[in-house]
């Protein structure tokens, strides 16, 4: 897995070869196929640990009273996670921005959505959202449909800023990401000056959290 991971993070998946990952983790080619099966399975078990490392990142950001400033944390934990290693985050999200995956054929192992791993880490985005409701704060409705809401455009963001979309911006996060949060947090209901208030807060957070790792 670690093998697979670091030639995914040099290399994209074209190096992802059952010889090099034999070769990478000082093992024997039987290896790959006798724990996993072939290479898309070990692929979507590297997916699977993606997930897992942004259930972790999601889970060190502390529950408060502010539920917007917490899902800036976690949006910006995502980001840093994705610019980390932009190959495994296409590959967790089914993207082909730098290459081109062969996915297993069977749809239940295919679809990362089906993903336990990724089940896990998306239930704390949920989970904030539904403070977010009880908070008043926005018009109550049901929080796996705004965290599916929250989910797409962050992920738009972070895909469109790995192509390098946002290059003329002098600080892309600062003049796209936060306003358009704010703004998705104004359609739901909230004061724009308290949505403000509260991505403002979120950086913070999400500042302090760096520092602590």
């Amino acid at each position: 897995m670690r093998a697979a991971i670091g030639l995914l993070a040099e290399q994209g998946p074209s190096a992802l070869k059952v010889r090099a990952v034999a070769s990478a983790s000082g093992l024997s080619t039987m290896v790959v196929y006798s724990h996993f099966g072939g290479i898309p399975e070990l692929m979507s078990a590297v997916a699977d640990h993606g997930f897992k490392e942004l259930g972790r990142a999601f889970a060190q950001v502390p529950v408060t009273k502010d539920p917007i400033a917490e899902l800036l944390a976690m949006n910006l934990s995502c980001r840093r996670l994705a610019r980390e290693n932009p190959h495994l985050y296409d590959l967790m999200f089914g993207l082909s921005t730098r290459a081109t995956y062969r996915p297993l054929p069977e749809a239940d192992l295919r679809l990362s959505g089906h993903s336990p791993a990724f089940r896990e880490a998306h239930a704390h985005v949920t989970a904030a959202c539904e403070r977010l409701v009880e908070s008043g704060r926005v018009e109550r409705q049901e929080p796996e449909v705004i965290a599916a809401q929250l989910w797409s455009f962050v992920h738009g963001y972070i895909t469109l800023e790995l192509a390098e979309h946002f290059v003329e911006f002098d600080d892309a996060v600062v003049q796209v990401l936060l306003p358009m949060g704010v703004n998705f947090c104004v359609g739901l209901g909230d004061k724009r000056e308290r949505a403000e208030a509260s991505h403002e807060a979120g950086l913070r957070l999400y500042d302090s959290i760096v520092q602590g790792r």
